[in-house]
């Protein structure tokens, strides 16, 4: 079994780019390992490669079926939105496999795969740049949802607060304050093992 790598960060703080550029740095040899959602899709966005789009009856069907690894809610101002990881086998194939997460997918990912396979790659933002970024982001959407951005912005200081990271284990962090720096100092450690 290879790796699995997690990107882990706030909202808005650069983990869809900083994904799409590892897999594309082919001297990382990383492939993809796609999580599940319940959540619209996003102008841009493409099924089964930032997400498998599915509905809560797909994701009660993996659940009954035993693979579901672990699920997480968040009750947006649209409703109610899952994401979830599923076991397909692709972990089991032998390449490492880069994923985007939260603490909660990270450690339950830990703990199904184990800790010596399973790697966080903790991303930061500086709080304000982040916020701007989320609101760029946002306002190139057909129907912008702000309130949301400012829901999702706020609940990142429970998720991720200094008590949670510690608890998680996270003790390396990335500034994408530069994107460039950022892949970097990534890819270094990806090349030294983490």
């Amino acid at each position: 079994m290879g790796k699995i790598y997690i990107l882990l960060g706030k909202s808005a703080s650069g983990k869809d780019t900083v994904y799409r550029r590892l897999l594309a740095d082919e001297s990382l040899k990383l492939m993809p390992y796609v999580g599940y959602t319940t959540r619209p899709i996003r102008e841009g966005e493409k099924d089964g490669v930032e997400y498998h789009f599915t509905t809560v009856e797909q994701m009660d069907e993996y659940e009954a079926a035993g693979v579901l690894i672990e699920k997480r809610v968040y009750h947006t101002v649209y409703g109610d939105w899952y994401y979830y990881s599923v076991d397909s086998g692709e972990a089991a194939a032998g390449q490492d496999l880069l994923y985007i997460g939260t603490l909660e997918s990270y450690k339950a990912l830990r703990d199904y795969y184990g800790e010596e396979t399973v790697v966080p790659i903790y991303i930061e933002v500086e709080d304000g740049l982040r916020l701007m970024r989320a609101i760029e982001r946002e306002r190139q959407q057909e129907k912008p949802g702000y309130a949301e951005v400012c829901r999702r912005f706020l609940a990142d200081s429970e998720d991720f607060s200094e008590e949670k990271l510690q608890e998680a284990g996270i003790t390396k962090r990335y500034d994408n304050s530069s994107l460039e720096i950022c892949l970097e100092n990534i890819a270094v450690s990806l090349n030294r093992g983490l």
